[in-house]
């Protein structure tokens, strides 16, 4: 028996909608991850882009456990410059720039490689409930 392997052409991508509002922070950034590789489906392949696109909604309203919403820091390193970093904390974060917080834990959890760079492009984050991708026609997912 042998093992199909979809060709890039036969692969299809959908639209998901995921309403972030009132979510756990990891558990989301886990669910999106999965569905941007395509493991969700009968056909994955890891070295293929099969997963789908997904958009993220109320990004602002996501939550965090414990007391992460105080301790949570974001650190920023510049190669050029030894000793020199940021760091932001979670709060500062969520106010600024809801949808980087997303975007950072999804990206933490794709692979490390080309294939996470061409992943994370396939993930679209809105801060509010609107979003500019309804000519696609997304299905919600839960």
């Amino acid at each position: 028996m042998k093992t199909y392997l979809a060709k890039p052409s036969e692969i299809e991508k959908k639209w998901l909608l995921i309403d972030a509002k009132d979510q756990v922070l990891g558990r989301l950034a886990t669910k999106i991850a999965m569905i941007l590789m395509g493991k969700h489906k009968t056909d994955y392949a890891p070295h293929q882009d099969g997963g789908d696109y997904v958009i993220v909604v109320n990004a602002k309203e996501v939550k965090v456990t414990g007391a992460k919403a105080d301790s949570k820091i974001y650190w920023s390193h510049s190669s050029h410059q030894p000793g020199k970093h940021k760091e932001v904390i979670y709060k500062d974060l969520q106010a600024k720039k809801p949808e980087e917080i997303i975007r950072l834990a999804v990206k933490r959890m794709l692979p490390k490689n080309n294939m996470g760079h061409k992943l994370i492009k396939n993930l679209k984050i809105c801060a509010g409930s609107s979003h500019p991708y309804a000519a696609q026609k997304p299905v919600e997912v839960k």
